[in-house]
Formats: C-alpha cells, sequence, structure tokens
C-alpha cells in the first residue's frame, strides 16, 4: 500500500482472482449505501481484505449448511459495517434453508429498506448467516466470548475419544468503538482470565469516529491492555497485506492457551477521496466520490452492484472445498456417537433441536402452607437446582453474587480455565458482560441465565433488551426486588425497575408472590426457549400460601389469576404481584371480616396476561367492577391499564429509604390497614 491515504489509480489491476474478490465487497457496500442514500461505507472498504481472507482460507463454514452446529462462528460486532458481512454471506452463497440464497443482489439493493433481508444492522434470525444482532457496539464482543463458552463447556462435556463433536473457533470483528465500550473491557477480562483460546477478536484499528480522530478522546495502547489481559496480540500493520493477515490467522490457530486480538491497521474508505476521514464513516460517499474510487480501483465506472463472473463462484467453492468435508465427517461421527454414547447424544440432540429432557420437570418441589415461609430467591434456587438435574445444558452464574441470588447448581464444579466442564460461571462484578455473553451462550444452544439484584440491572439493560429482540430464550434472575430489602437503602432499592422491563417488547417478566409460583414460574420459562425471561425474587420471606384455601399456582402461566375470591360480584379486587400477594391476602380477609366483598388477583406475568383471551381477561377482571387496587412496592406507571381511571394504587412515587422493613411498610403504606382504607377509598369513588 502507499504511504498516501488515497490509493492512486490503478493499484489493483494485478490481475489476481483475489483482489477482484476483495473489490467486489467494497463496491458492493458502496453501491448500496449509495442507493440507500444511508449506511456506514467505510468499514467495510477498508476490511474487505480482511473479511475474504478469514472466510476464503480459514473460516470453517459450509454456505449450504448455515446452521451446521460445529460451524466457525463470525460475529461483526462493529454492526454499523453490516454490508461487509451481507456482501460476504452473498459471494459465499449461503444458503437458506430451502435453498435460497440468504442474501441476493436483489436483497443487497433493497438496503436499509422495509422488509429486506438486509437491515441497517445485522438482526439474527432474519437474515440466515447472521449469527447474532448487533450495533450496539461491544455486545457482538460479549457475544463472542459467550459463544467461546459454550464451545468451550460442549467439548469437555459432550467430547469423548474418537468424537470431536466441538472444537470450533469463534471470530469477532471490533472497532475502536467496541474498544470504548465498557461492556468489551468487561468480557475481554474474563476471556483472558477463562484463557478461552478459541477465542480471535480482530480489531480494526482505523482512528476515527463519527466525531473526528479518536486522538479526540481514545488514545491508549490496546493492545498493551490485551496483553494484560492475558491476551496473544498480533499486528498486522496494512489491511490490504492478505500475507500477514494469513500469517495472523495462522498464528490464532496455533494458539492454545490463550484468546488473540489482532490488531489490524486500516484506512476507513480505502481508495475513495473520503479515505481515512470521518465522512467515510457514517454517510454514503455521493456519485461523484464511488466514481472515483471505482476508477482508482480499476474498476468498471459505469457499473453498479457488479459482481465479475467468477467471483462468487470462487469465493463459495473455496469455502465448500474446506468446510463440506469436515460437516460430513462431522455428521458421520455424530451418528456413531448415537451408538456409543446414548445419553449423551440424547442430550445432544435437545441442544440442537431446543426440545426438553423427558421428566425435566418432574422433580420441581411443591412448597407446603407455611405462614413464615421462605425467601423467593431461596424457593428459586430450589426450584433451579432441581430442573438442572435434568437438564444439564442449563447453565449460569452470577455478577459475584451467588450466595446471595441463591443460583448456584449444586455439586456441579465452577466453570473455569482448569475445568471447562463446570456449570456455575463467576462473572465477576461484570453485570454488562454478564449479560452480553449468557445471550451468547444461548445463542449456541444453551441455556444460559445471569444473575444480580434487581437494581443493577441497569449495568445490563442493553443484553436483556437485545435478548428480547432476538426471542433468545435467555434467563434473567433478579433478587432484593423491592424496598424489601431494607436497610440497604435507596440505592439498592429498585423502583423503576419494573417498568423498564414490562416496558421492553418480548420479554417475559415474572414476580411471583410464593414459593409455589416461583416453581410454576420457572417450569413456564424453561417450557418457552424461544422466550427470554425475568424472575424477580425478594429477598425477605414470602408467607406460603394455603392451596387447598387459595387457587392454584398453576394460574402463573396464564400471567394473572383469581387467587382468593368472595361469592357473588366483589365490591372490590385487589391485584398484587411478589411480596405484596400475602398482602393483599390479609387486607382480603380484613375487608371480608368487616362485610366487604372482595377478590384478590395475582398478577405475576402482565406479559402473558395480555395474551389470553378477552374472555379470560373479564373472568379475572370484570368491566363491570370498577373498584380496584393494585399494590406493588415499585413505579405507578402502568397499572391504570388495570385499575382504570377510578381504581388506585398503593405504589412508589419516590425512591425508597434505608429502615428495616417493617418501618418501610408502614412509611410508604404497605399495610393490611391501609389496602383496606384505599379500598374502600375505591369502592366509594365508583358508586
Amino acid at each position: 500500500m502507499t504511504d498516501t491515504k488515497t490509493a492512486p489509480a490503478g493499484v489493483h489491476e494485478d490481475g489476481s482472482s483475489e483482489r477482484l474478490a476483495i473489490d467486489t465487497i467494497r463496491t458492493l457496500s458502496m453501491d448500496a449505501v449509495q442507493a440507500a442514500n444511508s449506511g456506514h461505507p467505510g468499514t467495510p472498504m477498508a476490511l474487505a481484505p480482511v473479511g475474504h481472507t478469514l472466510w476464503t482460507k480459514f473460516l470453517r463454514y459450509d454456505p449450504a449448511q448455515p446452521h451446521w452446529p460445529n460451524r466457525d462462528r463470525f460475529v461483526l460486532s462493529v454492526g454499523h459495517a453490516s454490508m461487509l458481512l451481507y456482501s460476504l454471506l452473498h459471494l459465499a452463497g449461503v444458503k437458506q434453508p430451502d435453498g435460497a440464497p440468504a442474501v441476493s443482489i436483489d436483497d443487497i439493493k433493497a438496503f436499509r429498506q422495509l422488509d429486506s433481508k438486509t437491515p441497517g444492522h445485522p438482526e439474527y434470525s432474519h437474515t440466515v448467516g447472521v449469527e447474532t444482532t448487533t450495533g450496539p457496539l461491544g455486545q457482538g464482543c460479549g457475544n463472542s466470548v459467550g459463544m467461546a463458552i459454550a464451545e468451550r463447556w460442549m467439548a469437555a462435556r459432550y467430547n469423548k475419544p474418537g468424537f470431536t463433536l466441538f472444537d470450533h473457533d469463534i471470530y469477532s470483528l471490533c472497532g475502536d468503538g467496541d474498544m470504548m465500550e465498557g461492556v468489551a473491557a468487561e468480557a475481554a477480562s474474563l476471556a483472558g482470565h477463562l484463557k478461552l483460546a478459541n477465542l480471535c477478536w480482530i480489531y480494526d484499528s482505523n482512528h476515527i469516529s463519527i466525531e473526528g480522530g479518536t486522538d479526540l478522546s481514545f488514545d491508549e495502547d490496546v493492545g498493551k491492555r490485551f496483553e494484560a489481559y492475558g491476551w496473544a496480540v498480533i499486528h498486522v500493520d496494512d489491511a490490504n497485506d492478505v500475507g500477514a493477515l494469513t500469517r495472523a490467522f495462522e498464528q490464532f490457530r496455533a494458539t492454545n492457551d490463550r484468546p488473540t486480538l489482532i490488531v489490524v491497521h486500516s484506512v476507513i474508505g480505502w481508495g475513495s477521496p473520503r479515505a481515512g476521514s470521518e465522512k467515510a464513516h457514517g454517510e454514503a460517499l455521493g456519485e461523484e466520490n464511488v466514481k472515483l474510487t471505482k476508477q482508482a480501483y480499476g474498476w468498471p465506472d459505469d457499473k453498479s452492484f457488479y459482481v465479475p463472473d467468477g467471483v462468487q463462484q470462487g469465493f463459495e467453492q473455496a469455502m465448500a472445498d474446506r468446510a463440506v468435508p469436515l460437516r460430513e465427517a462431522w455428521e458421520a461421527s455424530l451418528a456413531k456417537y448415537r451408538g456409543e454414547h446414548a445419553d449423551l447424544a440424547k442430550e445432544v440432540d435437545a441442544i440442537l433441536s431446543g426440545t426438553l429432557p423427558d421428566g425435566w420437570d418432574a422433580d420441581i418441589p411443591v412448597f407446603e402452607a407455611d405462614a413464615k415461609g421462605i425467601a423467593s430467591r431461596d424457593s428459586g434456587g430450589k426450584v433451579l437446582n432441581a430442573i438442572a438435574k435434568k437438564m444439564p445444558w442449563l447453565i449460569g452464574g452470577s455478577a459475584d453474587l451467588a450466595p446471595s441470588t441463591k443460583t448456584d447448581i449444586k455439586d456441579a464444579g465452577s466453570f473455569e480455565a482448569s475445568n471447562y466442564a463446570g456449570r456455575n460461571f463467576h462473572f465477576g462484578v461484570r453485570e454488562h458482560a454478564m449479560g452480553a455473553i449468557v445471550n451468547g451462550m444461548t445463542l449456541s444452544g444453551l441455556r444460559g441465565y445471569g444473575s444480580t439484584f434487581f437494581v443493577f440491572l441497569d449495568y445490563m439493560r442493553p443484553p436483556v433488551r437485545l435478548s428480547a429482540l432476538m426471542e433468545l430464550g435467555a434467563v434473567w434472575v433478579f433478587t432484593h426486588d423491592s424496598i424489601g430489602v431494607g436497610e440497604d437503602g435507596p440505592t439498592h432499592q429498585p423502583i423503576e425497575q419494573m417498568v423498564m422491563l414490562r416496558a421492553t417488547p418480548g420479554l417475559d417478566m415474572f414476580r411471583p408472590g410464593d414459593a409455589n409460583e416461583v416453581a410454576a414460574a420457572w417450569r413456564a420459562i424453561v417450557e418457552d426457549h424461544r422466550q427470554p425471561a425475568a424472575l424477580v425474587l425478594s429477598r425477605q420471606a414470602l408467607p406460603t400460601l394455603d392451596r387447598s384455601k387459595y387457587a392454584s399456582a398453576d394460574g402463573v402461566k396464564q400471567g394473572g389469576y383469581v387467587l382468593a375470591d368472595s361469592d357473588g360480584t366483589p365490591d372490590v379486587i385487589l391485584i398484587a404481584t411478589g411480596s405484596e400477594v400475602s398482602l393483599a391476602i390479609a387486607a382480603h380477609e380484613k375487608l371480608q371480616g368487616e362485610g366487604i366483598k372482595s377478590r384478590v388477583v395475582s398478577m405475576p406475568s402482565w406479559f402473558r396476561y395480555e395474551k389470553q383471551s378477552d374472555e379470560y381477561k373479564e373472568s379475572v377482571l370484570p368491566a363491570g367492577v370498577g373498584a380496584r387496587v393494585a399494590i406493588e412496592m415499585a413505579g405507578e406507571i402502568g397499572w391504570d391499564r388495570y385499575v382504570g381511571m377510578k381504581g388506585r394504587t398503593i405504589t412508589m412515587s419516590t425512591f425508597g429509604a434505608s429502615a428495616p422493613i417493617a418501618k418501610l411498610a408502614d412509611k410508604y403504606g404497605f399495610t393490611p390497614d391501609n389496602v383496606a382504607k384505599v379500598a374502600k377509598e375505591a369502592i366509594a369513588a365508583n358508586r
């Protein structure tokens, strides 16, 4: 490459098929962004040699079978450079299940258009070949660590002498923005600690951000930082040096004791008049600049979306020649494995198909009535362990809080560099990375879970949101769910977090009211592997309700159900979740003693309740009963949906305070006497 940032005309007129394919990636990316008049052309132009070298020479990936379980994973953490991935998928000839192209040339022409397979950022399950939804920077990096963990765990459990079912690698393409985001640093630190030698991050060091040069805010030596994390670090001084890239990937493949960071120095928008400028980052180059760039490449400047003869065939053949024999050998090995390791093979098949083992819920406990009760975090731990015994791929951990969240799997060992078969994960005080890593584990077929205190959802909101966007069955366990945390005070007492989760499309949040509702919630969560779920649990003990007196906890599957009732039409309906369910029961008994007919509705999951029929909803919350009171130690927003304009709420409109829980209950009105008082006010308002 020349020393100037803009390549002179004719630099690619070497006649090689390799350069022809690389420039095809570049020009497809330029043309798609220009046609959409929206997007990020500069990074695909700069990294085309990286993508081409990796995919055609190293990536173990069969384009005709893109869901082959032992394929290498390619994660585009720099999701704004989506046209790089779409161009690679097109040239590789990746197929949909029906044999149609995953990304056709027409799909590329429809870049960023409504209902196209080429949205602005790659979306998992929307476009075949996209391994995870990326865009929020750093998330793909965290996902890739989860994928590397999943491979190591599955290899440790299922590989046997003569049978190597899992030995794939994970590659993630990252940028300066990823390296600035804390989640990538958290994930990299843990990956180094775990010595994940199957993980390779390719860092595009182009020193450009949206605002200008990265020297405005970022001038650290990233390589030295990663060396401190325990990574092998390789530098490639020129992104166009295919030989150096090849040697770097070979060095990664030969490294077996740590993850690898390949620092690739590139020029954004390479070959264009905007090369090396932030103007090549987030906007179309402009028609004249596209023409000039094609001329610099020695490319026909009068053609758009041009794929020269032989480019796609050569690209696809290079990948297939390497991957097809590997895939076929793997399939033959799995068939033989089923004969020699039948029980383990059943587990593998269940993981790959997303099914559950027979009797997976047989040991879920039924909790006897107990006025003293048990904290839902404790009952949650008991249920988790009962399921985990029958479902070995239910694995996860906490952000350094397992003794408090009760999420340890008993006698299952810790996942560490010395024991990749362990099922308990120690994510450290890294909530954000934990979320992204759990998503990566779940994307690989495992049922991953992560746990922390509910208030620390604030540190991991992006991966929780992405699990919902991807329809990914990750499980989020949040304990210490309310002002019931008590003396820890308002910094640890969640208020607005409940609203955040309920506002997230596609996320099922449960706040169970006693131990048997916890069991029912876990059962519902595990049954649906395409549904992310949050389980919000208490630190304080909750009375275990007498189910011979009150309704069965099976009603949890409907999201909301009539727990306690009176004869005839109720005068007032009390609606509650979590620890406030037993409070509503106490108020119900008080009102009944005063001759006031009340109904108690437990509503652990708004998400599920909203999916029920109108007839079912009417049976639970009849329209003719306007006197309603919602009781929850969290923010009020949303409860008007259920209590109506003349209803009442006993909720939190402020942050909490540091005091014993009984004092806080008095202060904020969470007492049977106050609930009964407010219920009477609601009755009066609806006469």
